[in-house]
Order: structure tokens, then sequence, then C-alpha cells
């Protein structure tokens, strides 16, 4: 019981802690926070130098074929990144998954869970916004195998990388597109992958979105889905964010996700 009593006082004094330094940046005057969640969307930004910016979450999706249902629960999926410099980002992030089987309603024994493999990168901006000319930033991960566990690990190490680009269309609203490829699950063809998301700011606090996404695999059909959302800025360091979504084409039926991001001051 005084162990159990220890960890609950360290957890909220770790929470207590990171919320006060969140806070403590208004005065600062820090610049608000651009996050690489919750949309499938890469934006071209880097975290700020000597900055360090967590983005975590869970999310449910689920699909269902000839009686057939699965259920995916992403109980973490987290993104850590640093500023090098203004224009240059490292990225580190994992995701521990549990996947669920049933047979016309009837669960079955076989439960795939744990870390999918570790994700390493770095991102870079290129061009600054000038007019009609977007903003343009690359990214670019590899996916170690040795890093998941047994139900999620491929043979070769995953390689993906993605050109991103945002236009200002008012002091309200914006647009922003990913092209890139994926070689992904031990395949050796490519999937080339493509984003397109809008935003609207409702308040200083609260922004709206809607997304198409998708990949195209050279070998397989192509995947198009869609989602929509909605961000609370609780400070310029410290957000919200629920997600909905679903294909367009066969695949997933619903998705749902949730969570926040925080940056740590240098």
């Amino acid at each position: 019981m005084y162990k159990q009593i220890n960890l609950k006082n360290s957890i909220l004094v770790i929470l207590v802690t990171i919320t006060s330094i969140c806070w403590s940046q208004d005065a600062d005057s820090v610049p608000e926070m651009i996050t690489d969640r919750p949309d499938a969307t890469e934006s071209p930004n880097t975290v700020p130098a000597g900055y360090f910016q967590v983005e975590t979450g869970s999310f449910y999706e689920s699909f269902e074929e000839d009686a057939v249902k699965s259920e995916v629960y992403g109980y973490n999926t987290t993104l850590l990144r640093y500023g090098i410099f203004d224009n240059l980002e490292l990225r580190l992030g994992w995701n521990f998954e549990e996947v669920r089987t049933s047979f016309n309603g009837q669960e079955l024994d076989n439960v795939a869970s744990g870390l999918s493999p570790l994700l390493a990168g770095m991102k870079v901006e290129i061009i600054e916004e000038k007019g009609w000319l977007p903003e343009i930033g690359l990214l670019g991960h590899l996916y170690l195998p040795f890093s998941a566990a047994s139900d999620y690990r491929p043979e070769t190490t995953g390689v993906d990388f993605r050109f991103s680009f945002a236009h200002t269309l008012s002091e309200k609203s914006s647009l922003a597109y990913n092209l890139g490829a994926q070689w992904l699950d031990d395949s050796p063809e490519a999937a080339y992958v493509y984003t397109l998301v809008y935003g609207y700011s409702v308040s200083s606090k609260i922004g709206l979105y809607a997304e198409l996404y998708g990949d195209l695999p050279e070998d397989n059909r192509a995947n198009h889905l869609w989602d929509a959302g909605i961000t609370y800025l609780l400070s310029p360091s410290f957000q919200l964010d629920a997600t909905i979504g679903s294909s367009i084409t066969d695949g997933q039926d619903i998705l749902l996700s949730a969570g926040v991001s925080f940056r740590i001051p240098k």
C-alpha cells in the first residue's frame, strides 16, 4: 500500500510539473505549437531549436468483412520531437496496440498486442511561404524491427519519406498536403502516400479540420480515407485533440482518437 501511494504521488507530481511548465511559457510569449497530430498530414514546421515536444494519444478502429471483425486499440501513440536547429528536428515514435478478432460476434482467443516498430527520423524546413508558393518541408523515418513485439515484428527495416506543403488561405483558414512514399511490412513494393487537409480557426484556442488521405500500393488496391476533428489550445504549449474518421474504400469502418500535445522549453 505504501509503494502504491508513493507511485500515485509521483505520477501526480510529474503531471503537475509538466502542466506548470507549459502554462509558465505564456508569460514568455512563446509561439503557439504546430503539431503533427491529430490528422494524418504532417506539417512542414519544425520544433524550435532546443525545445522538446511530446505528442501522444489513444485510438480505436474497427474493420468488418464476411462476419469477421477486427478491432484495434491503440493505448499509446507517442511522437517525441526535438529541435536541433530552427529548421531541423529529430523524431522518435512508437505505438502500443492490441488487436482483437471476433467471428459472428464471438470473440476469438488470438489477441495480438505489443509495441510496433520504433520510428526514428528527422524533419527539415526547406522553403518559407511566399505569395502563392507554399511553405515546404521534408521528413523521413526508419521503422526499426528489433524494437517491436513479436506480434508486430517485420523481418526488414521499413522506410518512408514525405514532402509537406502548407498554404495560408486567410487569417482563419489554411490548406496543407503531403506527397511521399513508404516501404513497410516487408513489402519490396512502394506505396505512394497522399494527404490533403483544410483547417479553420474558430477562435484563438479552437481549431477544426477535415481531411482526405490514403495510399496507392504498387501491387494492391488503393486505400482512401477521411477524418475530421477538433483541437483545443489550453496554452501556447499545451493542446488537446479529438478525431473521428472512416474509409471511403473498403476497410476501416470507424476511427476514434483523442490525445494531448505539450512542449517543454530548453
